[in-house]
């Protein structure tokens, strides 16, 4: 076998500097690139995290007024909060074949056996029920926008305004019984969306 003889490229020193500044600027590129998209991608998983969360304590509230938290509160104003602080994964799969079946399910019960509804089914029901009639300027538009997340805002400072009120003074609503998770419940409703209109105008 012979030998195989390669030919050497011959290049200009010029274009070879050329050339190694270029991969060096792609390289810084790519670096930046990758800094920003971990920012916004941490920023991101923090809203949604905290969407979750708020939507569990306007849950979890909603059925402390149900079962021992009696109060002269509106509270029935967590149903729109949910609706528009469910996260979308639930919010579709209640929106859809699912939610149409619960809806009718629980109008039957209300209409033909209203004694075998029981009282504590009527806002998971009204919630179920805004869930999958609910236009889509609702359902669509207004939940992405930063309307939807205002419209939290506001329901989160009137409940805890209220209870406040109610327990006869900030230092009160933790000492009360029930007091602590009431107070907590609410708190929580008011973090997600100020953080949401905080990232949504900075």
């Amino acid at each position: 076998m012979g030998r195989i003889d390669y030919l050497a490229m011959k290049t200009d020193p010029v274009a070879e500097d050329l050339i190694g500044s270029d991969i060096n600027e792609l390289k810084l590129a790519a670096k930046k690139l990758i800094k920003d998209a971990t920012k916004l991608g941490g920023l991101g998983f923090g809203t949604s995290f905290l969407k979750w969360v708020a939507s569990f304590a306007a849950i979890y509230l909603l059925i402390l007024d149900r079962t021992n938290w009696r109060t002269n509160m509106l509270t029935s104003l967590l149903v729109p909060y949910i609706f528009f602080s469910l996260p979308w994964v639930v919010f579709n799969f209640f929106r859809g074949e699912v939610g149409r079946w619960i809806a009718f399910i629980a109008v039957v019960l209300r209409l033909f056996f209203p004694r075998h509804f029981p009282d504590w089914l009527e806002m998971p029901g009204s919630l179920i029920l805004l869930l999958v009639v609910a236009p889509s300027f609702f359902a669509e538009t207004l939940k992405r926008s930063w309307v939807g997340i205002l419209i939290c805002l506001i329901i989160g400072c009137y409940l805890l305004q209220e209870h406040i009120r109610a327990s006869g003074g900030f230092r009160n609503s933790f000492t009360q019984r029930h007091g602590i998770s009431n107070t907590i419940g609410i708190i929580l409703l008011l973090v997600y969306p100020i953080w949401a209109l905080v990232l949504y105008f900075v």
